[in-house]
């Protein structure tokens, strides 16, 4: 699947789904138009024969978030509330579409950071599973450097990485984090050089599609159910997964391979 305009990406590679961000003259800026094609594809890769997404960008940037220019001509053109209906379609689209589309595939998303990740790019990759970065990668929330708030869901997922203080401090900044430092803050789980990035991260991604990946999916939800649950309710929910789990064929051929002692062969059911 590509858009129309090229600007969204989508790849099988087996059983793993590969989405690109394609807008290298901005930075793969986020315009409406790729909000929802972006949340199409995301949508598009629930079916069972998908395992695992990979989402990254293209030419050296990840995605330097909403496109600026856009909201200029907004307030030029509607003036402030032209500007505010705008800000809210935008946001309550990656909202919706993106940021829950990740979080509701029963199913792993690694961001593969290799550049660039500002503002709506930063909280994108926030939203996936897992992160590995490119030693050339930069963070930087970006939101106050225009006096405006954060959205695409990094008030809710930062301070849950890296503590509440800390997630305060990276929106105040004024200047990016590097790839090493995100390693240490726990943003990302690996950092590669950029000659070898594309292959590492693949592999990264084709190796959890590979896996048993309906567990993956029902722990991702139990994870995010987590933070809204009491001790009582989140064991109940995980006595439920697990009496699910057993009916799959994953479970089934994990506790077999063990016993045999042989590695086990996973086909996502």
């Amino acid at each position: 699947m590509t858009t129309t305009d090229n600007r969204i990406q989508l790849e099988r590679k087996g059983t793993l789904a590969v989405i690109r961000l394609n807008r290298p003259e901005a930075r793969n800026a986020l315009s409406p138009e790729m909000v929802a094609d972006l949340g199409q594809a995301i949508a598009s890769c629930r079916g069972g024969d998908i395992r695992a997404v990979l989402l990254t960008g293209t030419d050296g940037a990840f995605c330097s978030g909403a496109d600026v220019r856009d909201f200029t001509a907004q307030l030029e053109s509607g003036g402030p509330v032209g500007l505010s209906d705008h800000l809210r379609e935008l946001a309550d689209d990656l909202h919706r579409q993106v940021v829950m589309g990740i979080r509701r595939l029963d199913k792993p998303v690694v961001a593969a950071i290799n550049g660039v990740a500002a503002g709506a790019g930063f909280s994108l990759a926030l939203a996936c599973d897992l992160r590995v970065a490119s030693s050339d990668a930069r963070f930087l929330l970006a939101y106050a450097n225009i006096g405006c708030t954060a959205d695409g869901g990094s008030t809710y997922m930062l301070p849950r990485i890296v503590g509440q203080g800390r997630a305060m401090e990276i929106y105040l900044a004024r200047q990016p984090i590097g790839a090493h430092y995100a390693l240490d803050l726990g943003l990302v789980s690996q950092v590669f050089e950029p000659s070898h990035f594309e292959r590492h991260a693949m592999e990264t991604a084709d190796r959890l599609a590979q896996g048993p990946t309906r567990a993956y999916g029902k722990v991702k939800a139990l994870f995010d159910g987590s933070w809204d649950s009491d001790l009582a309710t989140q064991l109940d929910a995980e006595t439920d997964a697990i009496a699910n789990i057993g009916l799959t064929r994953d479970f089934q051929e994990g506790i077999r391979a063990f016993s045999q002692k042989r590695q086990a062969w996973f086909q996502g059911q």
